[in-house]
């Protein structure tokens, strides 16, 4: 922290919002939970312009203002528009050519602001964060963008690396939390830059306390990593079928399939079974397959003769199989209640197969119109059930995550007395 000379670490809100009055309210609610720096991000400054920066001015004339420009090229133009705008540091793209750089700060220097620069997405940030300072940028901010961070990638790590080859303050953005916060300033983070986790949460003065009393308190102690797998899995637990299917623009819904049980949830990697109408053998020898945490999902085909009911579904429990997915008919549904295990098909009947033994498991099938593969992620609840393809698990999973926090922050907007129409703005974005 001595680079920077801070009493206290900065926390600066990134406001990534559409809509400069819903900004500015969301940044009222910061300061009062301990927010220092309010930045105009990217989105808001695409929607809105350079009048997101004049209100944020306005309406908080005491406070630091950054434009998140991430400015590639004319960067004696853009400084001058954002500073006249009342901005008091400018960012620019850290992989901008070297010309755009110096231009930025030569302007800075006459319109009396400080430039950060990002290093979003630059190929060698370690090295290019020397060569920044040298040009004469005031701040590093290393930053994994949104899309990196549903990839998998975070910022810590290279943001580690960058505080030991630079003498000017250095802020991390991307993802960050109370505790990852908290870290991040243990490691030699200047400044902590939050997004998502206060500006769509439902209690933002609440979530900025929080960060507020992490960073005053930082901890090195490091994250207990969980495997991919695990984190796939709760992090799907705690979002719905409609967040996830958001998350994967309209994807991965099966038709036609409902619970059986309502109110009940079920998270879990696919075995699949292709059978035919009426044939069980197959759906029930699946058991012996499945392990802990798995759902069955069962082609079959059929409204009027069922390959599964109460015996098979206690069975599961054996295996802690975590739910049944059937196109087709199940059978025993007063059992099936009884048992509790999540169970879902297209509807209930009374008759039952013969167990003949054609089909396969652990094949690609078609269950309620999509795709499903051995290991696939299957999540069911009362809306209905979802696929996601394994190789997108881990990046599904977190937009869902993004999802879920924007209509949390909507949730609350509309509690507070505006409609959804009125929130969104909707006449404004309709196409022309």
């Amino acid at each position: 922290m001595s680079k920077a000379n801070h009493i206290k670490p900065i926390i600066q809100v990134a406001l990534d919002l559409l809509e400069a009055d819903r900004a500015i309210q969301i940044a009222h609610e910061s300061i009062e939970g301990g927010v220092d720096w309010l930045e105009a991000g990217t989105p808001l400054i695409k929607s809105e312009g350079m009048d997101a920066v004049r209100k944020l001015r306005e309406q908080f004339p005491g406070r630091t203002i950054v434009a998140d420009m991430k400015i590639a090229d004319t960067g004696a133009m853009e400084v001058e528009m954002a500073s006249k705008a009342g901005a008091d540091i400018i960012v620019v793209l850290g992989s901008a050519d070297d010309s755009t750089i110096l231009e930025a700060v030569r302007a800075a220097g006459k319109y009396g602001v400080r430039i950060m620069a990002d290093l979003i997405s630059d190929d060698d940030p370690v090295s290019r964060s020397m060569e920044l300072q040298k040009m004469g940028v005031d701040y590093i901010n290393v930053h994994a963008g949104i899309d990196q961070q549903m990839m998998g990638q975070d910022s810590l790590s290279i943001m580690k690396k960058v505080v030991e080859k630079v003498s000017i303050p250095v802020a991390i953005a991307g993802g960050l939390d109370a505790v990852s916060c908290s870290e991040a300033v243990a490691a030699g983070a200047d400044i902590v830059i939050v997004g998502g986790n206060i500006v769509r949460s439902s209690d933002v003065k609440g979530s900025a306390r929080s960060i507020r009393q992490s960073v005053d308190s930082p901890s090195a102690a490091p994250l207990l990593k969980s495997s991919t797998d695990e984190e796939i899995r709760r992090i799907l637990t705690g979002v719905s079928t409609p967040n996830i299917s958001d998350a994967m623009h309209r994807k991965g819904a099966m038709q036609d399939i409902f619970s059986m049980l309502p109110g009940k949830r079920m998270v879990g990697t696919a075995v699949t079974v292709q059978t035919f109408k009426g044939d069980w053998a197959k759906a029930v020898e699946a058991i012996d397959e499945a392990k802990e945490g798995d759902v069955i999902v069962i082609y079959n085909g059929s409204r009027h003769v069922a390959p599964w009911g109460g015996l098979a579904t206690l069975s599961c429990l054996n295996k802690g199989v975590a739910g049944v997915v059937i196109d087709g008919a199940v059978r025993d549904i007063d059992d099936i209640q009884t048992i509790g295990l999540p169970v879902f098909a297209t509807c209930n009947v009374l008759n039952a197969g013969e167990p003949k033994g054609f089909g396969e498991i652990n094949s690609e099938i078609v269950c309620g119109n999509q795709t499903v593969r051995p290991g696939d992620y299957i999540v069911g609840d009362d809306n209905g059930v979802v696929v996601i393809p394994k190789e997108r698990a881990y990046e599904i999973a977190r937009r869902a995550k993004e999802v879920e926090k924007t209509e949390q922050r909507l949730f609350e907007e509309i509690r507070r007395g505006s409609t959804l129409s009125e929130i969104m703005k909707l006449r404004k974005w309709e196409k022309h």
